[in-house]
């Protein structure tokens, strides 16, 4: 079985291949941006089953006839890891945002669906104040996640490892790493409010029925409750 699936789910995905009661049967899982990925599918690319951090990539590939079925298996939002050597005491992640002297990377828009949700906080943003959510919007350097961007070295974070190697001061990401950002006390993580907080709902795609059975595990109570583990949230 060939598996695509979007490189958020790394660290979860061997946890769950150990619980899925059909664990031995022969499987290949290759990571990456959901978009890129999407792409490769679109132009031929082998897969089975696509696992994607958005619904619009699944959801392209069904209209398009190549996948049977889609549905949603998990959440996840954004958060903000910031160098705690460049905050003050009574930062948070708007007055941060607003502080122009901070370099803030992102992953890129179009390949990975962590870039778009970045671009749809920044719209959000900008309903309260436009000034900002526009220089967010040309701020913002998208450092990860592209075609030609910085590869990220194996085993490391792509917020932890953009900061502590000066690339930038801040980073949008996913919130499911909050837990293994928090551990190192040269980064603060920051909560970003719901109202502004884009709702990331992980979606799958099946592309032949041999993968069915796994997309029905990972909608699974089990499944749901290893991924909330990690970091993640029901779909419900």
């Amino acid at each position: 079985m060939h598996i695509l699936a979007a490189g958020s789910l790394k660290l979860v995905w061997p946890r769950l291949m150990v619980q899925w009661p059909q664990a031995k049967a022969q499987q290949n899982t290759e990571f990456g941006p959901a978009g890129l990925l999407c792409e490769a599918i679109m132009a031929g690319r082998c897969c089975d089953l696509f696992v994607s951090a958005n619904q619009a990539h699944p959801q392209r590939l069904l209209a398009a006839g190549i996948a049977r079925e889609i549905r949603p298996f998990t959440t996840n939002s954004l958060c903000l890891t910031v160098r705690a050597d460049a905050c003050h005491a009574q930062d948070n992640w708007l007055t941060l945002l607003r502080r122009p002297d901070l370099r803030l990377a992102t992953s890129t828009a179009g390949c990975d669906p962590c870039g778009d949700y970045s671009l749809t906080l920044f719209e959000r943003i900008a309903k309260d104040d436009s000034p900002l959510g526009s220089q967010l919007r040309q701020r913002a350097m998208p450092l990860v996640g592209g075609r030609d961007c910085l590869k990220i070295p194996a085993g490391q974070l792509a917020a932890s490892w953009l900061l502590t190697s000066d690339f930038a001061d801040m980073f949008i990401g996913y919130a499911s790493y909050r837990s293994q950002l928090e551990r190192d006390p040269s980064l603060r993580v920051f909560t970003i409010p719901a109202e502004y907080n884009p709702r990331a709902i992980y979606t799958l795609a099946v592309m032949n029925p041999i993968a069915s059975e796994l997309a029905y595990y990972l909608c699974s109570p089990e499944a749901t409750e290893l991924l909330t583990a990690f970091g993640f949230n029901a779909v419900g």
